[in-house]
């Protein structure tokens, strides 16, 4: 594997000139070396660099404050490439994007069910290799592969550990992948993965802490405080699904009762049409087009999967207390009829007038929330010091 090709930018210096460049350009030599408090010639010796390397280009001159225009940086979005993967737990999708998250190639593989790791895992590498096929890029300009995988993930080996809609377990992503590829891979939850995206793409202005939904099959979530995305002690911060809600509930799949998920999940927005004497099965997409369509009891039931995301969301804010929560997923797209009742459950039942007023929205990234999260994994890794 190409194991170091980026390490040109890890340095501390560069590191701060370069985020600097990300966040703040069109931005000068001056500027950024008044901001940042280092020395004009550590900022010119590392932009030179940095030019060099291809990842910052000048661009149109600044406006002069008495002496000659200066000239400013930008960040070069087209020099490098990136993969970006969801998998699972239907389709494989996967993304050629570009540094600033413009989408420039995508493919999707359908996943044959039941399915077993070694063919999840070619059905990966066919997904992967689709759209690698005719790209332009050099190999040396593709940074890596990121994959945003349901369940439970093990980031530092990049194994799933366990994904509970496959019923598939410890499967070695990471090793596979770049054994296959030869680039580098990072592997991360598929909630979480969300949240970084949506931290670095989602427009969301300066936020010290976010906490990202993905409702979909499941129910996950990804926390990001101090602009880190946060792991927990053992690598399952964000199974929000599995929060008991209710103690005389339905028996969730995970075998307690009551969890979150199902009451606000797709196949339990299913359920629950079915319970209320549906004439024929349908799903939780077929559910909401009916709502839209004037059906009052289908509406409801949208209504009240919202008012127990309330009621999740409300336990949460009580203990992380974030700045915002922004939704995703599938259930997601319903937010007509779930969002109106989320607000309103979080604004009667938070502990302070303040948490009542928690920002949350839905997603604008739309059904590519979880792939740009898939390749800020590997944007993470290459502007940022570990």
């Amino acid at each position: 594997m190409r194991q170091g090709s980026f390490q040109w930018m890890k340095s501390v210096n560069k590191s701060i000139i370069l985020n600097k460049i990300r966040k703040d350009g069109p931005i000068s030599r001056a500027q950024i070396a008044r901001e940042t408090k280092l020395t004009p010639p550590t900022v010119s010796s590392n932009v030179k660099e940095l030019i060099d390397q291809k990842i910052v280009e000048e661009s149109d001159f600044g406006e002069s404050l008495g002496g000659r225009k200066p000239t400013m940086l930008v960040i070069n979005d087209q020099a490098f490439t990136i993969i970006g993967v969801d998998a699972g737990p239907e389709h494989i999708e996967c993304i050629v994007a570009d540094l600033a998250g413009k989408v420039l190639k995508r493919s999707q593989t359908k996943l044959e069910l039941p399915i077993n790791s070694e063919q999840f895992l070619a059905a990966l590498k066919r997904g992967i290799a689709e759209c690698l096929d005719g790209t332009s890029d050099k190999e040396e300009n593709i940074i890596g592969i990121g994959v945003a995988m349901h369940g439970v993930v093990d980031v530092e080996r990049g194994v799933s550990l366990n994904a509970p809609i496959l019923g598939l377990a410890n499967i070695p992503i990471k090793e596979e992948l770049e054994q296959a590829f030869g680039l580098e891979v990072k592997v991360e939850n598929d909630a979480r993965a969300m949240a970084l995206g949506e931290y670095w793409f989602g427009n969301h202005g300066e936020l010290e802490s976010m906490l990202a939904v993905n409702v979909g099959r499941g129910v996950g979530a990804g926390l990001i405080i101090d602009g880190k995305l946060y792991h927990g002690f053992s690598d399952i911060a964000g199974e929000i699904g599995h929060m008991t809600i209710d103690l005389h509930g339905e028996i969730c799949e995970c075998g307690n009762r009551g969890c979150l998920q199902t009451f606000v999940t797709g196949p339990a927005i299913a359920r629950k049409v079915t319970n209320r004497g549906a004439a024929n099965p349908l799903t939780a997409e077929t559910v909401y087009k009916l709502a839209v369509g004037g059906n009052r009891q289908f509406a409801d039931i949208l209504k009240e999967s919202g008012q127990a995301m309330g009621v999740g969301l409300t336990n949460l804010i009580h203990i992380v207390n974030p700045e915002k929560i922004v939704l995703g997923g599938g259930v997601s797209k319903a937010e007509q009829f779930i969002l109106p009742a989320i607000r309103e459950t979080i604004q009667a039942s938070a502990l302070t007038p303040s948490a009542s007023k928690t920002q949350v929205e839905v997603t604008k990234l739309g059904d590519d929330a979880t792939l740009i999260g898939a390749i800020t994994l590997l944007l993470v890794d290459l502007f940022e010091l570990k």
